[in-house]
């Protein structure tokens, strides 16, 4: 009867050891596919992390790559603005310096009524000088009259006596002429 009692627990010991044997292999295998079923969803999100970063890298660069496009042109603009800038000062200096000779005024009067009937018209300086007088003795004397007139401070203005025109050679009537050519200038 001992034998048999040893012989029953033996038996129950081993089916009891075998039973666990088999819920450990059974509680291993689940939590091995658990671990995949985890290592798996870790890698999905970690490639959509990496998706996403390198989605939002590529904007960035797209948008620095704008940015300094953009601050390209930005910088050009400003060049060219502070050129035309420097151009019209120093236009403005060697105009305003020019016309304030009288001879070199009396030149550009007789050159702008150059094959005209000056006594249809009238010169109007800022100041009628004998230097002026001088250069334009000629003309005065086929009737240009030269008169001065507030409204120009630099150069001439060519007016028809009978009011109907003029032609605007003072200082900023030459600006205006000249500039359109330095402010189509490209400075690419």
């Amino acid at each position: 009867m001992e034998l048999q009692i040893q012989d029953l627990v033996s038996s129950i010991r081993k089916e009891g050891i075998e039973a666990a044997k088999a819920e450990a292999d059974s509680i291993i295998a689940e939590a091995k596919k658990k671990a995949e079923s985890i290592l798996n969803g870790a890698k999905v999100e970690a490639q959509q992390y990496k998706d996403s970063s390198e989605k939002e890298i590529g904007i960035l660069r797209e948008s620095a790559a704008v940015s300094a496009e953009q601050a390209k042109r930005d910088a050009v603009l400003a060049f060219k603005t502070e050129i035309q800038g420097e151009f019209e000062k120093i236009l403005s200096a060697k105009i305003g310096k020019e016309l304030k000779d009288g001879g070199a005024l009396g030149k550009l009067i007789r050159a702008a009524v150059a094959g005209e009937n000056v006594a249809d018209y009238a010169a109007e300086v800022s100041e009628v000088s004998d230097a002026l007088k001088a250069e334009l003795a000629d003309e005065i004397k086929k009737g240009l009259e030269i008169r001065p007139t507030k409204g120009v401070q630099q150069g001439f203005r060519l007016a028809t006596k009978d009011g109907s025109g003029y032609f605007d050679c003072s200082d900023d009537g030459i600006m205006e002429m000249l500039m359109p050519y330095f402010r189509d200038l490209d400075f690419q």
